[in-house]
């Protein structure tokens, strides 16, 4: 028999990276809220590999942080390693990557949530959830405790129905052989939801003493590291290397004569795997032409001699996987301490939510993670943490949070989620995101810190330094308009150092730092800014002058884009009523039912045709309602 466990606003199901920001959003905007996790050992768990950020994931990191979130303040407090990557290209594709203490992130993660106000943290099986008049109130776990709330999101990540698998070996597991959770998969069906079966995976683990590491490179950390939070101010001391090694002609051998044995190839996985994040057997049938690629070799924490070996995931039997790690330069005598796995789970099909996350068939019931069909902790903690503020307004009976696809790498996510679903798990990348100029790494906290501040996740205090730092790069851009530099000596000195062209007269020192050549620190020689500005400052300074004519074209883009958002749709349109719309593009309209214009010009299979006509069917349906109200 159940009993009644508990009432709050709020309560979270699954304590995953998506779990994790939900939870500490809501209770920190005032919501009593419950996170409900299998294992309390497992909060903010890595299963896979033991990193965070890279190219777009790392401006979901900085983003989280911009708007409130946890991610970027934990890892820069248990990273082990810390690089900027793509520094050679232009500042919208500059991307931090931090390799973690992969247990120290798990513990400082738990410690936070235990002691953030509002936020109860409880170990349970959630079984089924309690919905009446397509209302969701609340949950039941295994051992019968029923939990209410105004408000539910599920986080469960790839504990859904979970399957591992490896060579002929199958069971029901969820990762790290936790229990997977298959009621709850049975409760969502009932409601009417439908899922999809997905599939991942992750490469062996060796020992860190029985690898010859002089038979591969080392890659160390940057000299001085870059952060994720705006709020970080002192980096980890020490940082540990990786390392990068090659496959070799044995290995493709070696998988190649066992291919009979690989359950992707044998029929014996169902879900569809990640295209950007392929098994090594999967890239040795599809690049047959390629010699070699590229294996790294991560530590996985300061306390173990556990490696992760980045770039082999497997679900190969486990014979196998020893062979093809011996056969790797490096690794001829290495000793395997957990054997790779591929697992399969379920997925809610994303185009069953609202752009809150919020599902359509269920009020009150939010989705964030792989549970959307995502990879990767980066894109679930961008969700967790919307579903979070999103769950915490509905409570609070405001309105809903969201961001567009020009303020940031977490309203692209979203939106292509909702807009177009997606039939693969799904990997954010730079080249998804339109308006990447805009979304950089850098200037995060210029798109999205007002917005936390105002949803109340970014205290006064921040908010005061952040509004100080835009203040002070304004007027310094403002200064170099105004201030000018003459052919002295020392002035032309500099322009020939890097290769620049010298002066015949007075120019704007704005005017300069324009030059590709030149640099912040180039300007700075010539005319030393009055102005206490930190690096960062600097920084911001420098891409905003060199690149504004490229920004205020996108800028104009994101004008037109935004008319198009402001045209709402109305949630009572009968598109098969519409006359002149393609089929194709009527049943797409009927099952996303998209809240504007700007949306539904980003459905697959809605032509710019089909958008003219539903705009002149707007213009009448809001007349015709007009007339009647």
């Amino acid at each position: 028999m159940g009993y009644h466990a508990g009432d709050y606003d709020v309560i979270v199901i699954g304590a995953g990276h998506a779990g994790c920001e939900a939870a500490l959003a809501s209770a920190r905007m005032g919501c009593s809220t419950l996170l409900l996790t299998i294992n309390l050992d497992m909060v903010a768990f890595m299963p896979c590999n033991p990193s965070i950020g890279g190219p777009a994931k790392g401006h979901v990191v900085r983003e989280i942080d911009a708007l409130g979130g946890e991610m970027g303040r934990n890892i820069d407090k248990t990273y082990i390693q810390m690089r900027m990557l793509n520094t050679g290209k232009g500042p919208a594709v500059h991307a931090l990557r931090a390799q973690a203490d992969k247990f120290s992130y798990q513990h400082k993660m738990k410690e936070t949530i235990e002691a953030t106000d509002n936020l109860t943290l409880r170990q349970g099986m959630a079984e089924e959830l309690i919905v009446e008049d397509d209302v969701c109130k609340g949950v039941i776990t295994k051992t019968g405790a029923e939990y209410y709330a105004k408000a539910v999101v599920l986080t469960t990540g790839t504990y859904l129905r979970g399957k591992v698998i490896m060579g002929e070996l199958m069971y029901e597991s969820g990762p790290n052989n936790q229990q997977p959770s298959v009621k709850l998969s049975e409760s969502l069906r009932k409601l009417g939801l439908e899922l999809v079966r997905f599939k991942t995976g992750t490469p062996p683990r060796v020992h860190k003493d029985t690898i010859d590491f002089d038979k591969t490179e080392i890659q160390p950390g940057d000299a001085e590291p870059k952060f994720f939070s705006y709020e970080t101010k002192e980096g980890v001391p020490d940082q540990l290397p990786c390392w990068l090694t090659y496959t070799s002609e044995q290995t493709h051998d070696i998988i190649n004569s066992n291919l009979h044995r690989a359950p992707m190839f044998s029929g014996a996985i169902e879900g569809t795997g990640p295209r950007y994040c392929p098994s090594i057997e999967d890239k040795i049938v599809r690049f047959a032409d390629k010699p070699k690629h590229q294996i790294f070799l991560e530590p996985e924490g300061r306390n173990t001699s556990e490696y992760y070996v980045q770039g082999l995931s497997t679900s190969m039997p486990e014979d196998v996987q020893l062979n093809i790690l011996r056969s790797i330069p490096g690794l001829e005598r290495v000793e395997m301490m957990r054997t790779g796995y591929a697992i399969e789970y379920d997925a809610v099909v994303p185009t069953q939510l609202k752009p809150s996350l919020e599902t359509k068939l269920v009020s009150g019931l939010f989705t964030a993670g792989q549970i959307n069909g995502t990879s990767g902790y980066e894109e679930a903690a961008g969700q967790g943490i919307m579903a979070g503020i999103n769950a915490a307004r509905k409570v609070q009976e405001k309105e809903a949070v969201i961001l567009d696809r020009s303020e940031g790498y977490i309203g692209v996510l979203i939106d292509d989620l909702v807009t177009k679903g997606t039939n693969e798990p799904y990997r954010l990348l730079t080249s998804r995101a339109e308006y990447r100029l805009l979304l950089r790494h850098d200037n995060a906290d210029l798109r999205l810190t007002p917005i936390g501040h105002e949803i109340g996740l970014i205290t006064d205090e921040r908010y005061e330094t952040f509004l100080n730092k835009k203040n002070l790069v304004e007027q310094e851009i403002e200064r170099l308009k105004t201030t000018k530099v003459r052919p002295e000596p020392e002035v032309q000195q500099i322009l020939e150092s890097v290769g620049s062209v010298q002066l015949n007269n007075a120019v704007d020192v704005l005017s300069l730092l324009r030059r590709p050549e030149v640099e912040y620190r180039h300007v700075e020689q010539m005319s030393a800014s009055p102005l206490e500005l930190t690096d960062e400052m600097k920084e911001q300074v420098e891409i905003q002058v060199k690149y504004a004519g490229y920004i205020e074209k996108q800028l104009a883009q994101v004008d037109r884009l935004r008319k198009m958002e402001k045209k709402k749709i109305p949630d009572d349109i009968e598109y098969s009523d519409i006359h002149g719309i393609a089929t194709e593009a009527k049943q797409k309209l009927a099952k996303i039912r998209p809240v504007s214009i700007g949306q539904a010009s980003r459905i697959s299979g809605v032509t710019p045709a089909d958008i003219s006509i539903l705009l002149v069917y707007l213009e009448h349906y809001n007349r015709v309602t007009a007339a009647r109200g």
